[in-house]
């Protein structure tokens, strides 16, 4: 797993770190596992997301701090975690035209990856550390996420 983890989000194409996160945070938050809420929205934070984006990726659509490129990936990833899966060609399209095929394999890549560790830690009861707790409480509460409701 350690492989596959290290493999999926490490950046080869254009696709940064801080991104990468907040992509899995997108995936994580359809998928309604507030495990891996936590952990990625503290790993965007750490890789350098500003505040205010942190704070708005749910809202990616309206908001003035993702562009375009951006918030192509997040509505793909929103579509890609849906069950059953919601990417249509109208979502493929705007994607193909910002990003590349490299991208789009890794942007794919960590959908993937969340898609497994979103049922994986939900079946398997993971306990949450402080860390990512303290990150759920400043950054998740206003879209539902719940101190005690994170295991």
């Amino acid at each position: 797993f350690t492989n596959l983890n290290i493999s999926v989000m490490k950046c080869q194409a254009g696709v940064t770190p801080e991104f990468k996160r907040l992509i899995g945070y997108m995936t994580s938050y359809i998928s309604g596992c507030r495990y891996c809420q936590a952990h990625t929205i503290l790993g965007s934070e750490r890789f350098g997301s500003s505040e205010a984006r942190l704070n708005d990726v749910w809202n990616f659509e309206e908001s003035v701090h993702f562009n375009d490129a951006e918030k192509s990936a997040l509505r793909f990833a929103r579509a890609a975690a849906m069950v059953p899966n919601e990417v249509d060609q109208e979502i493929t399209n705007n994607l193909r035209q910002h990003w590349d095929h490299g991208e789009i394999v890794e942007i794919t890549a960590v959908i993937a990856l969340f898609g497994f560790l979103n049922r994986w830690n939900d079946s398997m009861g993971s306990v949450l550390e402080d860390l990512p707790v303290e990150a759920g409480e400043k950054y998740l509460q206003e879209n539902g996420w719940e101190v005690g409701k994170h295991q």
